[in-house]
Parts: C-alpha cells; structure tokens; sequence
C-alpha cells in the first residue's frame, strides 16, 4: 500500500513546492508612474505620442503643439508566411506582422482595402525572398530599410500619399 501512495505523496509535495517557489520568486511589478507635474504635462502634449489599445485597434498619434492627432497605426489583422525556397524545394519560412502609419482617419480605407494590401505585400516579401533578402543576416539595418521602403511603395500605389509608413512589427525565420 505505502508502495503505492508513496509515488503519490512525492508529486504532491513536488506540485505544492514548484507552486510555493513559483509564487514567491515572481518577478516584482513594475512601478506605478509618479504623477506628473502640470507644466511636465503641457511640454509632453508637444512631443509624439501614441495611445495603446490592447484589442489591435489603431493607435492614434498626438503630433504638434495642440496635441492635435495626425497619424494612426493600423495593425494588418494576420501575418504573412513566406517560403524560402532553396534549390526547388521549401528550405525554410519567414513569418511577419506588418503595420501601417496613415495619416488620421484612413484606417477604415485600410481595412477596405486589406485583401489588395494583402496580395502586392505578398508579392514583394516574395520577390525579396528569391533575391535572398531573407538569408544571413536578414534583420540587418539596411536589409529591413529596402523591405520597409518597398512595402511602403507598394501600399502607396494602393491607397496614396495616405500612407506613411509600413512597420515590420514581428519577423521570424525557422530554417527546417
């Protein structure tokens, strides 16, 4: 019998202290940001800021003195996969999330026009896949500049001068 509960008995022990030394070795929270001064307040409204939303939605971005809003970030609702192919056969992929910078009140432009983004941002993650733009060092500064420029081209054709940037917000390579 004790053969039997002894097993038992040493996973509890082992489940209660893995929860006990996980609860009391948790990293501390972050401290709460002290209030700011009005006058701090006032110089902030000048600078660039961005407000978070947890749910993917645009974040709008307060540019200028009158705190006034001149961009929103749009989050493209799914990444995009793209093959390495190396010698006729699949070597690897590279997966992204993009995000556009339009400039306020050109989100929902965004979204109406999503599929079409879709397919021409296919197209050049494509094409700089088969000119090695996703092999060695493929986070290199200058690497990512032309893929941002390229992108930023493309979705220019698509919905105009609204568009002011594409941010490579998440990459990811996994070589097989």
């Amino acid at each position: 019998m004790l053969g039997k509960l002894l097993p038992l008995l040493l996973g509890l022990i082992g489940l209660a202290g893995g929860g006990a030394a996980g609860y009391f070795l948790r990293p501390a929270p972050p401290p709460a940001a002290p209030p700011t001064a009005p006058a701090a307040a006032e110089a902030e409204a000048g600078k660039s800021a961005a407000a978070t939303d947890s749910h993917g939605d645009p974040v709008a971005v307060a540019n200028g003195a009158g705190g006034e809003v001149t961009s929103e970030f749009v989050k493209l609702n799914n990444q995009f996969i793209v093959p390495l192919v190396t010698e006729s056969h699949i070597s690897g992929m590279v997966i992204l999330s993009l995000s556009l910078e339009v400039k306020a009140g050109e989100t929902e432009a965004v979204y109406r026009a999503e599929p079409k983004l879709r397919d021409a941002f296919l197209q050049v993650l494509f094409d700089h896949a088969n000119t090695g733009g996703f092999q060695g060092l493929f986070t290199d500064s200058a690497n990512m500049s032309r893929l941002r420029r390229a992108l930023t081209e493309t979705a220019r054709n698509i919905l105009g001068p609204s568009v002011l940037a594409v941010l490579v917000s998440d990459i990811v390579r996994q070589d097989s």
